[in-house]
């Protein structure tokens, strides 16, 4: 419902009817946003470059012989940060996770989407990427325009060639790397290197994403966000008054008129809103801050840019659209201050985080698995034992190999590897897989099934105990 403010018609709640980029038949509309610039599309810039850096140079880079990060699911090898984990890990995966979500919960409650706009891969790609190369090619947004609208010709074949093959070719760059985050960097230049047809199954796969990386960034674009992320959907969960997100002063630039050079604008009744729109046309997502908080805003920061720069020319304060919660501009004040959520959720996340960090230290540097053999009945040796069969697996957690010795440390009684070993040497990072005999003597078995308990060493050290069940005759 409509309601006069200064004199005006003024709906504040239009904007929610509908999102920016659908018209009201449902088709899709184009948003070709202007190019920002100012202090921070710069800072986002910077980020961007290195945060582009390190993401292209990850799988190249090794800390103690592994890869800086490694998710291989075929494998069920997982390297983060140099360090081997292993599908018996999984805990602390499920750990990590719920520290990475309470993280970005209280992140979004006390600054809102500034994950969305400055670390986002979407919106790095999006718009430092995808974007600069189009403004490059085609101009600025009333160049594209023009070029969308004029008929094919020379001219709109060469730009429009030439911005999809290199949209295309940046896409088979971007598959390729997240290909190399599964596979190793090593496994990549193997197929690369190698005849396609000897690996068309991967070739398939890298083509299949390529697609999807192009059609997302030459297609479907803002799309991601307003209407497949469940991240800008959340906001209304998340976010409240005292969260600080990218805000239109209404208390400031209300009511809107145009500038006029020597006008007192106070005396006339206006704002410092000029109504310029140019924060409308520099948004990637086709809204309106001055509606207010919208889900389609991914806090990228181009209208604060946009607005500074007009009222500097203009003679005015700049800040007319900045960083600010809803309660400071409310009640005429500035800063952060946190609430009872924000404190609950910091606690969570410290809890979490240390419980985290003592997991993630106490963890053994082997896994040992120790089964007796399906189907395998006991055996009566020479001597008078009794021997039974085990398989054993040996997952190796860290960079270095590991002779091992198996011992046992509740019984008489020995332990024969199969294939006259002495010893186990398990590889860095590596697996060792084997199987072997425990013999007891047959007077010392009171039990069908009794327990045993073996050690596993290093030299003289003992690293992990292991508890078994041995089956033989009841004396």
């Amino acid at each position: 419902m409509s309601i006069v403010y200064k004199g005006k018609p003024f709906d504040p709640q239009s904007y929610r009817d509908s999102i920016s980029t659908v018209d009201r038949e449902g088709k899709r509309v184009w948003v070709y946003p202007k190019k920002p610039k100012g202090k921070f599309t710069n800072y986002r810039s910077c980020v961007s470059w290195v945060l582009l850096a390190i993401l292209f140079s990850g799988p190249f880079i090794r800390i103690g012989g592994q890869p800086l990060l490694l998710l291989n699911v075929v494998e069920r090898k997982f390297v983060i940060f140099g360090q081997i984990f292993w599908p018996q890990d999984f805990y602390l995966f499920v750990l990590a996770s719920l520290v990475g979500l309470i993280f970005i919960v209280l992140f979004t409650v006390v600054y809102g989407r500034v994950f969305c706009g400055w670390v986002c891969p979407q919106t790095i790609f999006m718009e430092m990427v995808f974007r600069k190369i189009e403004y490059w090619i085609e101009g600025d947004n009333t160049a594209q325009k023009k070029l969308d609208k004029q008929d094919w010709n020379k001219e709109k074949i060469l730009k429009k060639g030439s911005k999809h093959a290199i949209f295309f070719a940046i896409s088979f760059l971007i598959a390729n790397t997240f290909l190399a985050y599964i596979i190793s960097s090593e496994e990549l230049l193997d197929i690369v290197t190698d005849p396609p047809a000897a690996h068309i199954a991967g070739l398939v796969s890298i083509l299949i994403f390529t697609g999807v990386f192009y059609w997302v960034f030459a297609s479907f674009r803002e799309q991601v966000c307003t209407t497949v992320c469940p991240y800008g959907r959340l906001q209304g969960v998340l976010l409240d008054r005292q969260s600080v997100v990218i805000s239109y002063d209404y208390t400031r630039g209300e009511s809107r008129g145009k500038f006029r050079k020597g006008e007192d604008r106070k005396a006339v009744d206006k704002g410092d809103c000029v109504d310029c729109k140019l924060c409308v046309s520099v948004c990637p997502t086709g809204i309106d801050i001055r509606n207010g908080t919208q889900l389609e805003c991914i806090n990228c920061t181009a209208c604060i840019d946009a607005c500074d720069s007009i009222m500097e020319n203009v003679g005015l304060p700049k800040g007319l659209i900045r960083y600010e919660s809803e309660a400071n501009l409310v009640e005429g004040r500035t800063g952060m201050h946190w609430t009872k959520r924000s404190i609950a959720y910091t606690a969570l996340l410290g809890v979490l985080s240390v419980l985290f960090m003592g997991l993630l230290f106490m963890r053994g540097q082997l896994e040992t698995s120790l089964l007796r053999t399906p189907g395998m009945l006991y055996q009566e040796q020479e001597g008078g034992y009794i021997s039974n069969l085990y398989n054993y697996k040996i997952i190796n957690k860290t960079q270095e190999a590991v002779p091992l010795t198996f011992r046992l440390l509740n019984e008489a009684g020995e332990i024969q590897l199969i294939g006259n070993q002495s010893g186990i040497e398990v590889p860095g990072g590596g697996v060792a897989e084997g199987a072997l005999f425990i013999l007891i003597p047959k007077e010392s078995i009171e039990k069908a099934s009794q327990k045993l308990t073996i050690g596993v060493f290093r030299g003289e050290e003992q690293l992990e105990t292991l508890k078994t069940k041995f089956m033989g005759p009841v004396n």
